[in-house]
């Protein structure tokens, strides 16, 4: 028989591991092992850029990938050089280095900038340097004209997005020496080779708090608010779009998304506003840049600013330096997908850089009145290739499903979603 004292002793320390179980259960997503597969196509094993994008670039119909200073077209994936390969001193060479520099590939967009029928590529480069325009000399051969877009690209997540409604996406970022954040209007065609217009929606300000150092991290945009306009995020804060995007700075409300909603906010990638729980006001979804973290920020009070709080996702990999939500599997369930950025800093020192290049989905399971559930899928075919600053969830190969683009230090690949 056991004992008074000592029952109650066995009680208190089965109570405490179910408490542990339980606070486990809320911090480790569960596994989903229903979710959609994909099929692995290696295009360039050599270090490209970090940045990808996709268009039709020979006309034939098919969807073609961009990486860097080339450009693969499918369906054999033939590599074109389309700009010179030019290390960071500006001399020519054929690979960057992965384990000693950089790229001068970021972020990577398509767009028909001069409405001429022919995708042209925009790269932004280096964070600070200069962004570009290619013209696409319609299957001639030879390097693609260059055109600047604007001067300095700040901000580590710089995004080529519908911001103001219009129909036409424009580029959003940092800009110096204004230390202001806004956006960049794509030109008339009689204007495409001019340089952009910016828009500023902030104030002059401290470079390292209002999103415009060329170092930032976190960008995103979404409708914070739930009025029908897109707004723009950082961890600081967010500015909201007035009914005229065009006119005058955006009113910017301060909040701290951090662990303990006080201090600095967490070093981030992109942001995604989106209403987790159903509470019918917006959370906040954002990764880790260059530590461990793929977290959600609970609006309590439904009034979008001060205190967020703070709740992890998962923590099993570092370097999450760009994540993407959408309806992945094309069920109606949102879904986050982020990966690893294979030695963002070139081996010099960044948390878990030596361990396992993966890539991750988080499908969301939301109940009204209930915290949002998070079932994990790794991503089996994106095993040792992970993200870079910047990848493309598209449909490639027109099959009705979403496959997933990337380029990064472990070269370019496609995933194709089965």
């Amino acid at each position: 028989m056991i004992s008074g004292q000592l029952w109650q002793t066995l009680t208190r320390r089965v109570a405490t591991v179910l408490s542990l179980i339980g606070l486990i259960a809320a911090v480790v997503p569960s596994v989903f092992a229903d979710g959609p597969t994909f099929h692995r196509v290696q295009l360039d094993p050599v270090f490209r850029s970090e940045g990808v994008a996709v268009g039709d670039f020979n006309r034939d119909g098919l969807s073609d990938i961009a990486a860097g200073d080339v450009w693969y077209a499918a369906p054999h994936w033939e590599r074109h050089e389309f700009r010179p390969m030019l290390d960071r001193a500006g001399k020519p060479t054929d690979k960057y280095d992965g384990n000693t520099g950089y790229s001068n590939c970021f972020a990577s967009w398509v767009y028909d900038v001069n409405r001429d029928g022919w995708d042209d590529i925009l790269v932004v480069g280096f964070p600070g340097a200069p962004c570009y325009w290619y013209e696409n000399p319609q299957n001639q051969p030879g390097h693609w004209k260059q055109y600047e877009i604007w001067h300095s690209a700040c901000n580590e997540t710089p995004l080529f997005t519908d911001l103001t409604g219009d129909g036409v996406p424009e580029l959003v970022l940092g800009s110096q020496p204004e230390r202001q954040l806004g956006f960049l209007t794509v030109p008339p065609p009689d204007r495409c080779r001019e340089k952009w217009s910016f828009h500023a929606i902030s104030e002059a300000g401290d470079p390292r708090q209002n999103g415009t150092f060329m170092y930032y991290h976190g960008l995103g945009v979404g409708d914070v608010n739930g009025d029908g306009r897109l707004d723009v995020m950082i961890p600081h804060g967010w500015h909201e779009a007035p009914v005229n995007r065009m006119e005058g700075l955006w009113r910017f409300h301060p909040w701290s998304l951090s662990k303990h909603n006080q201090g600095n906010p967490l070093p981030a990638a992109n942001l995604y506003a989106i209403d987790l729980d159903l509470d019918g006001d917006h959370d906040i979804v954002m990764s880790s840049a260059h530590h461990y973290g793929v977290w959600w920020f609970e609006n309590p009070g439904g009034d979008y600013t001060g205190v967020f709080r703070y709740h992890l996702i998962d923590e099993s990999f570092s370097q999450s330096h760009a994540l993407w939500l959408g309806d992945l599997a094309g069920d109606g369930i949102p879904t986050i997908v982020t990966g690893k950025r294979y030695y963002a800093h070139n081996g010099k020192g960044d948390p878990g850089e030596d361990e396992p290049v993966v890539m991750v989905a988080y499908r969301i399971l939301r109940e009204p009145g209930r915290p949002p559930r998070f079932e994990r899928q790794e991503i089996a075919a994106g095993r040792d290739t992970g993200v870079g600053t910047q990848f493309q969830v598209t449909d490639v190969d027109r099959d009705g499903r979403l496959d997933l683009v990337l380029s990064n230090k472990k070269g370019v690949n496609l995933l194709l979603q089965r």
